[in-house]
Parts: structure tokens; C-alpha cells; sequence
């Protein structure tokens, strides 16, 4: 089993991928709050205390505990050039055995939606899965209704693979999702054989 030895790290073209610390939480707080509008119809329902620091450090906690433990990857993006957060993605539901799978999440703030940084960063999380963690397969899921996110997803690599009723409450409310996912030796849609 993986378990990091020192901090993860992911640099990308303009980011650093890393873990969230406490220090971050006014960037953190501030932007989510900013966003709300733009995140909330795709998010499941915040907690009341979501916004809260004592929110924010069980989260700093459970990253920590689930890089330790090899469960999950947790990172902000961080924009080099001026340490703006920008948003967070995680690498979560990491199963070993015959799986070697995970599940992939992200979010963006409004502010820096569609510049290309989620492209950026879900592409270094996948070189990171497939080469480092060595998995297999790398999932992801959204509301049929996100064209934003399905795109991302498809220009990512990731290949539909069908629809999960009643797979996640968003909102408050069980909603559908479609499913895709990314493999690290992807043969799907090749008519060639060898």
C-alpha cells in the first residue's frame, strides 16, 4: 500500500497541487463563500457549520488522516505565480486489491472557472494516480444537467460509461448522476487488435 512519506505535491504548468492546511482557511472560507451561488446546485448540502474554522479543520484533519492512511488524496490548487487558492481536488474512495481504482472530486471558485486550471490539475492527478499510486482506474461522476463538468471530464480523457439513479444527494435532494471514467492503459473505442 501507498503511504506518503512526506508532503504530496503535484506541480503543473501553474499550479502546485497540494494539501490543505490550516493557515488556509480565511482563502478557503472566502472563496467558497464568494462562490456559493456558482457551487451549491452541483455540491452536496453544506453543513451549517461549513464555513466555520472548526468546519475547515476537521476537514484539514481527515486530509491528513486519509493521505496517511492511503484512502484519499486531498489538494488545493494553489496558482504559482501569486499563491491564489483557486479550488480544491481530491483523489477519494481509493480502493487497492484487484480494484486499484478511486474516485475523482473537484470544485472550482467562480472567480477562476473556466481558465483551464481544473483541466490542469485533474491531469496532473491522474499522471499522479496512474505513475505514483499506481491505479488502474480513476472515476468520476456529475449531474447530467453539468455540461461545464462533462466536458472537462471528456477533454481530461475520461469516456462515459452510463448513468447511476439516485447516486448522490446534491442539494439536499437524491439526484442522478452520469458516470465516466479514466483507465491507465485505456483500449475502449480502438477496433485494432494488438
Amino acid at each position: 500500500m501507498f503511504l506518503p512519506r512526506r508532503k504530496t505535491r503535484i506541480e503543473t504548468e501553474r499550479l502546485t497541487l497540494r494539501q490543505p492546511q490550516l493557515t488556509d482557511f480565511r482563502d478557503w472560507s472566502s472563496l467558497r463563500e464568494q462562490s456559493m451561488e456558482f457551487l451549491t446546485p452541483w455540491e452536496p448540502q453544506w453543513a451549517r457549520d461549513h464555513l466555520s474554522r472548526k468546519g475547515f479543520s476537521n476537514r484539514v484533519y481527515w486530509a491528513q488522516r486519509s493521505l496517511s492512511d492511503g484512502s484519499a488524496v486531498p489538494l488545493f490548487l494553489i496558482r504559482r505565480e501569486d499563491q491564489v487558492l483557486l479550488g480544491a481536488i481530491t483523489l477519494d474512495n481509493i480502493r487497492r486489491g484487484p480494484a486499484q481504482a478511486g474516485t475523482l472530486g473537484y470544485w472550482i471558485g467562480q472567480p477562476h472557472a473556466r481558465q483551464g486550471y481544473m483541466r490542469e490539475a485533474i491531469l496532473g492527478v491522474l499522471h499522479y494516480a496512474f505513475q505514483r499510486l499506481d491505479l488502474s482506474r480513476l472515476e468520476a461522476a456529475c449531474l447530467p444537467e453539468n455540461q461545464a463538468s462533462r466536458r472537462l471530464l471528456e477533454t481530461c480523457g475520461f469516456k462515459y460509461e452510463g448513468v447511476a439513479q439516485s447516486y448522490l444527494q446534491i442539494n439536499g435532494r437524491w439526484r442522478t448522476h452520469v458516470l465516466y471514467a479514466a483507465l491507465r492503459a485505456d483500449r475502449r473505442g480502438r477496433t485494432e487488435t494488438g
